[in-house]
């Protein structure tokens, strides 16, 4: 393990010779991790934005934010390809979609999802105005050896069809502020840095404006583009940090939250499968921070608690997989909060009934955020994961109580 007093002392000097150079970009590479990952960039394809016109009358176009249709092919009058290509491989098997159809005259037609040798994943969401969305009749889908259809009528007007609810920088944005208008002496935020395509990466910072010698939190999600009930989890957590007033004045004298909402807006934006520009999982990042994103946010997070003097006491990256999960480390007794993963664990089951977490422990071996917490800083990393089809009302509500349980732990 990495000498941390040294890296403070080294911080220092750097700092006095030629500007700020924060903690993270001092970690010797792949020093503190068993499993290497090569993370440097690697070439990605960019999809064609346009709109696709059929002779039949039939249109779609991914021209916004999120979309990701990397061609529209007419079979016939009412049977049409979506194809959808991952930005590079090997990759996770996420295949994302997002488009905008519609027909010159009111019609059904069937679809068919073109992934190449990967299998369907996310079940259609569709809007009329890409803000409010429903998930499609299951009676309108169909799977027959390996290859997804589904069934839709189409008219003039737009229909918005998803794997997943889009939730991109815009959406993130209208959320911070609403949050900072209803919490303004607790509530900011700002930019950390920029991404390789040089958009904003968000961090917000929950807590008293004075945040020196408190204990700290830090909370990630996004790092992968699909993952939005993640992303979900996440706002559901932040706003449970505010639903019991007196908890949250007692909290925030103690406690300062620091969140990283989104670290891959240019993945979100260009509707990526898993990676970011650089062609990286950055979730495979947080050794030798090769990528933009993880090094903003490992040097954003690194001066930050050294200017406040803070101790990192719990970081939770928030995920998405096929169902619910909690990834942890094997232990956490020798972490500056000991046991308290049991604790949380164990207190998340009194209030939500017929819930059974699940806890998927693994070692420290590969540079993933949950590992880099407690190698870093000693502190208990825990990777929120929540299920693609988790129902959201659920998401909120678990969200909001394993807030308000941490809370209750860490005040103890």
């Amino acid at each position: 393990m990495m000498n941390y007093k040294y890296l403070l002392f080294a911080t220092l000097i750097l700092t006095s010779c030629r500007g700020v150079q924060y903690l993270a970009r001092q970690a010797a590479p792949g020093a503190t991790y068993a499993e290497t990952i090569d993370t440097k960039s690697k070439p990605i394809t960019f999809q064609t934005k346009k709109i696709y016109h059929t002779p039949f009358g039939v249109s779609a176009t991914n021209q916004f934010d999120g979309a990701r249709l990397c061609d529209f092919i007419a079979i016939n009058d009412s049977t049409y390809r979506i194809v959808s290509t991952p930005e590079n491989e090997p990759i996770n098997p996420s295949p994302w979609y997002a488009f905008k159809i519609w027909s010159d005259i009111p019609r059904e037609v069937t679809l068919v999802f073109d992934y190449g040798d990967f299998a369907h994943r996310y079940f259609p969401k569709t809007s009329s105005d890409g803000h409010h969305w429903m998930a499609i009749d299951s009676a309108q889908i169909d799977s027959i050896d390996g290859k997804t259809t589904a069934r839709f009528f189409l008219t003039k007007d737009t229909t918005w069809i998803v794997a997943q609810e889009l939730y991109t920088e815009a959406e993130l944005r209208s959320w911070m502020n609403a949050l900072q208008a209803a919490h303004p002496q607790t509530v900011d935020y700002g930019i950390a840095g920029k991404t390789k395509l040089g958009r904003d990466l968000y961090y917000m910072d929950l807590g008293e404006k004075k945040a020196k010698h408190k204990d700290l939190i830090i909370l990630l999600s996004r790092q992968h583009p699909p993952e939005v009930t993640g992303q979900f989890a996440l706002k559901a957590f932040i706003d449970g940090l505010f639903d019991s007033p007196a908890l949250a004045e007692a909290f925030f004298k103690r406690h300062n939250v620091l969140v990283f909402p989104m670290m891959n807006p240019d993945g979100v934006a260009l509707g990526h499968w898993r990676h970011n520009v650089g062609g990286i999982d950055l979730n495979r990042d947080w050794a030798v921070y090769n990528q933009p994103e993880t090094r903003v946010i490992t040097d954003f997070i690194n001066h930050y608690t050294y200017k406040n003097r803070n101790r990192v006491v719990l970081g939770l990256d928030f995920h998405s997989t096929w169902s619910d999960v909690y990834y942890t480390n094997l232990s956490d007794s020798a972490s500056v909060i000991p046991n308290f993963t049991k604790q949380w664990i164990d207190s998340i089951k009194s209030g939500l009934e017929g819930y059974q977490p699940r806890v998927a422990p693994s070692a420290l071996r590969q540079p993933v955020s949950k590992n880099w917490f407690y190698v870093h800083f000693k502190a208990v990393g825990i990777t929120y994961e929540i299920g693609d089809d988790t129902p959201r009302d659920f998401i909120d509500k678990k969200g909001r109580w394993t807030a308000k349980k941490m809370m209750e732990i860490l005040m103890e």
